[in-house]
């Protein structure tokens, strides 16, 4: 009979966070031949009969041991080597729908960073220059200053008609802008100076007080965001007016052996980086020691931590996507995410889901994914035509990504923000 494993029937019973959609948890007898069409199909019918109030059909994914199905019911079992003699329960939840293309923001070099903050977007390019834009695709702003490639920029603090925002750049300085946003003039109020070699990233602690940069030198520094300068530097540092007070690092992090490549902060005094060493460190800021160590198989592009779901995910050189929890005690490494081609350049977590985040890679793509699917991507955000270099979410709805196309692409997805 092990033949026909695949036309066995199975006993299921429908499952769902999602309230509204919730069904009786009767038993159902179905084949294991099934996908998830079929369980749809099943899903939708016995919502007409027991909730009359959903007029139109949905469209749910379905989650079976954990992950979501993306083969036949037996296939799936097989897989995670469950039986198919117990009652098996299936979570469905309404499917995170396909993003759509709104806009295509031109650079006159390739874009290289971006950073959002509710309606702004801040993007950083190969021409040396910063833009903001608005999520409706207006430029307001083209800011020259630095001298190099600029490779990385966050938004720090808005405050009424003033918004401050920091960039880093391989010209080896980092700077905190002033953006007076009904005049729409920036000015440059500090240039922080610290780095041998060009700034890679940047990241802004969520109390906003501090930044940190990661830089080709292999070392992190420590800033403050402070616009005054009276506690920082003495008088005989500061340089000419135009370009700010020159500042130095609060404190510099070193031991990584290779160019950093990503930091975010997890909390207000450990950060994250990555580097081409294949090492991630979490680092002690008021120590400025190591915390923690984690070894991977190539150089690492980029790192993101989610608060959400206190998670790390990481880009690399091997094509791979990895999901570490750095709290677990057995294997670090809790999913591999394979699909891209070439290496993945950026990664960055929802902000409000737990278990979505997007990619970006040398192979022209920018993906959606859900942690629960590690074979496939939700879906694949199509339209660049060179490598992707960085992405970013705006609000729960809009998709943001940069590449060496000199395009900033920006999707749009309609979805109910609350965790599935």
């Amino acid at each position: 009979m092990a033949g026909e494993q695949s036309e066995a029937q199975l006993q299921i019973r429908f499952v769902t966070k999602q309230e509204k959609y919730a069904v009786p948890d009767s038993p159902y007898a179905i084949q294991s031949s099934v996908q998830s069409a079929e369980l749809n199909n099943l899903v939708n019918a016995i919502l007409k009969e027991t909730a009359p109030t959903i007029e139109k059909a949905v469209v749910f994914d379905f989650l079976v041991c954990g992950e979501l199905l993306c083969t036949t019911l037996a296939e799936h079992l097989q897989q995670k080597g469950v039986s198919t003699e117990e009652t098996l329960d299936i979570e469905y939840l309404e499917r995170f729908p396909a993003p759509t293309p709104q806009d295509c923001l031109m650079h006159d070099d390739w874009v290289a960073a971006v950073h959002t903050h509710n309606n702004w977007i801040l993007s950083g390019s190969y021409d040396n220059s910063i833009h903001i834009w608005s999520t409706k695709g207006q430029h307001k702003l083209a800011i020259p200053g630095h001298t190099s490639p600029v490779k990385a920029v966050s938004w720090v603090s808005f405050n009424g008609d003033q918004a401050v925002f920091a960039s880093g750049s391989h010209d080896q300085s980092a700077m905190l802008w002033v953006w007076n946003v009904p005049r729409n003039s920036v000015d440059c109020v500090v240039t922080c100076r610290g780095h041998e070699k060009g700034v890679e990233c940047l990241s802004v602690s969520a109390d906003a007080n501090r930044f940190a940069t990661g830089s080709w030198d292999n070392n992190i520094c420590l800033w403050s965001t402070s616009l005054s300068d009276e506690d920082n530097v003495p008088a005989k540092k500061r340089s000419k007016p135009d370009h700010g007070n020159t500042r130095e690092p609060l404190t510099t992090l070193k031991g990584h052996r290779e160019a950093v490549s990503g930091v975010q902060w997890m909390d207000f005094n450990t950060v994250v980086s990555s580097g081409w060493d294949h090492l991630l460190k979490l680092w002690d800021c008021e120590l400025g020691g190591i915390k923690q160590e984690i070894a991977g198989n190539k150089a690492f592009f980029d790192v993101d931590w989610s608060p959400v779901n206190n998670s790390l995910i990481t880009a690399s050189a091997d094509r791979h996507i990895r999901l570490y929890d750095p709290r677990s005690t057995e294997s670090i490494v809790k999913t591999t995410f394979t699909s891209h081609t070439g290496w993945v350049q950026s990664v960055r977590w929802s902000k409000t889901r737990d278990t979505l985040f997007l990619s970006g890679g040398y192979d022209n793509q920018v993906k959606l994914w859900e942690t629960r699917s590690p074979k496939t991507p939700l879906y694949e955000l199509s339209g660049h035509e060179d490598k992707v270099l960085c992405c970013d979410w705006s609000n729960p709805s809009l998709l943001i990504s940069g590449s060496s196309d000199n395009t900033l692409r920006i999707f749009k997805s309609k979805h109910a923000v609350e965790n599935a």
